[in-house]
């Protein structure tokens, strides 16, 4: 763990965490999960302070969907694989055989618990540094035009434009229990003939995230 130590800039007093915050529910009652809620939590309040200070010209609204795109589980996917974290996860036999090192949804979970882990070993200001140096280079790239338009409402409007039907989302599961449900939809385009499902901790950053998906997939044929 010590090249995972190095990448996420902080060398942990206490390595159970460390190793816990990568620990997947189908292993243990001993997982990440608390973890995860809590480094959820620090890292909303965190991009909510640093957008505030960074933008002052822009309103609530737009802070509020700079921030969802930020801290949504796709980016938070892309900043695990770039840590290398699907090497260390610890994983039940059944993740493992069903290919869930992979899975984005794991990846963005052990990420946020990895910041509840080091939020416990040390403080706010160490783990808050740390998350900024984290998405310095994606925060360097925001501005408040990537809060403009929401993606479902970037599609809705790709649709219209072409007289096309507007898309059909569909809550298709549901895992978890209270603050760690994660919510499975679909998406379908029938014009394109594309459906996509993504997983998100709420319907709404569910379909938003489907919504991203049919617009990248638009755009690459």
């Amino acid at each position: 763990m010590e090249k995972l130590q190095k990448n996420i800039f902080y060398q942990f007093n206490d390595i159970d965490l460390l190793k816990q915050a990568l620990t997947h529910r189908s292993v243990s009652k001993k997982n990440n999960e608390r973890l995860e809620f809590l480094g959820d939590s620090i890292l909303g309040c965190v991009m909510s302070q640093e957008l505030y200070h960074r933008f002052p010209l822009i309103d609530e609204g737009q802070l509020s969907r700079l921030r969802s795109h930020l801290v949504r589980g796709q980016t938070l996917a892309k900043l695990a694989k770039k840590l290398s974290l699907s090497e260390n996860l610890v994983l039940g036999q059944g993740e493992l055989k069903s290919g869930g090192f992979r899975r984005e949804s794991i990846q963005a979970n052990a990420f946020e618990a990895i910041l509840g882990a080091i939020f416990l070993d040390s403080d706010y200001t160490t783990v808050s540094g740390i998350i900024l140096k984290l998405y310095d280079e994606l925060l360097n790239e925001s501005g408040p035009e990537d809060s403009l338009k929401d993606f479902k409402t970037q599609l809705q409007e790709l649709l219209q434009k072409k007289g096309y039907e507007l898309p059909q989302y569909e809550l298709i599961e549901t895992k978890g229990q209270d603050h760690n449900a994660v919510f499975y939809v679909s998406c379908f385009v029938k014009e394109f003939n594309m459906t996509v499902q993504e997983n998100a901790k709420s319907i709404k950053r569910a379909e938003q995230a489907c919504a991203e998906s049919i617009l990248e997939g638009i755009s690459s044929k």
